[in-house]
Parts: C-alpha cells; sequence; structure tokens
C-alpha cells in the first residue's frame, strides 16, 4: 500500500471513533455478524454477514449502514474504493461532515483517482435514492430484489463497471 493510501486509512481508522462518539446518535443494531450470517442465503442480511466474514470485519456499532452500502453496491475496502463509495452516497443524495471530508481530503490525496470517483457521482446520480433507509429492518430482504429496486437495469453488481481490476 502506497504511504498516501496508509495516510488515507489512518485518518479513517482516527476519525471513525470521533465520529461514532460525538456526532452519531442513532441506537446501534441489536445483531452480530453471528446473527447476520443466520439469515437465509440470498438475504441482505446474509450477504451482509459473509461480507464481513469475509474481511474479518465485525459490525461498528451506529455506522452500520456503511457496510450495508458495500454489499448494496458492490464496491471493495480498498482506500480508493472507500472514497468512490462516498462519491456514489454524495450523488444519491446523501449529506453529512464525515462524508464532505472524504470528498475533499481523498480527491486532494488521490487525484489519480478522479475519473472512478466521477464515475461512482453520477451512479450514484442514476440510482434510486437508497442513502435514507433503515437498512437494519431490511435485512431479510432478498438482495437481488434490493439491488433491483435501487439500480437501473444496465448496472450489473457482477460485472461491476467501476472496478479498477
Amino acid at each position: 500500500m502506497t504511504l498516501r493510501k496508509q495516510f488515507i486509512a489512518y485518518l479513517f481508522e482516527i476519525s471513525q471513533n470521533v465520529y461514532t462518539r460525538y456526532f452519531k446518535t442513532q441506537a446501534p443494531w441489536k445483531t452480530s455478524k453471528e446473527g447476520l450470517l443466520m439469515y437465509p442465503k440470498g438475504t441482505f442480511g446474509n450477504a451482509l454477514g459473509t461480507f464481513l466474514n469475509t474481511h474479518g470485519y465485525e459490525l461498528i456499532p451506529k455506522v452500520e449502514r456503511h457496510d450495508a452500502y458495500h454489499v448494496l453496491t458492490g464496491y471493495g475496502t480498498t482506500v480508493e474504493d472507500e472514497i468512490a463509495l462516498q462519491y456514489l452516497c454524495y450523488g444519491n443524495g446523501k449529506r453529512s461532515l464525515y462524508l464532505y471530508g472524504v470528498l475533499v481530503l481523498g480527491t486532494l490525496i488521490m487525484p489519480d483517482y478522479y475519473r472512478y470517483y466521477l464515475k461512482s457521482y453520477r451512479l450514484g446520480k442514476s440510482a434510486n435514492a437508497f442513502h435514507h433507509y433503515n437498512y437494519e429492518h431490511l435485512l431479510p430482504v432478498s438482495l437481488s430484489d434490493f439491488r433491483a429496486v435501487i439500480f437501473t437495469e444496465h448496472y450489473n453488481i457482477k460485472t461491476h463497471p467501476l472496478t479498477l481490476n
């Protein structure tokens, strides 16, 4: 990982603790990674549990929806994917101090991914609004049905047009 990416990862780690402690007021979800994995295969909840398990993550109290965004959109967890995911959310209408910070710092520190960020923003603009849902209530929903409601038919999550590979 480049020094720039390490620096941004460090900023994510520090800011996440501050943000969840002082700025997030909603209650944490009443489930865990293990609870998510108990949902039937094909559900949003099971996919979220699998995502967490695959990456060695746990749900972060009060910001569980962030990992839900990863599962819904298919974005990875690299630094550039994290920034691009925030661009997608911004395009979709989400607004927060944290999001603005990621957009500004991410773009200034890693401008070489600007095209990826712009494509992500446009995808967010073209998608149906998803940033306002109560994701904890959507855990039993079919992931493929949920994605079909959010994204138009030209966006195929399996052949994600935004991946850099």
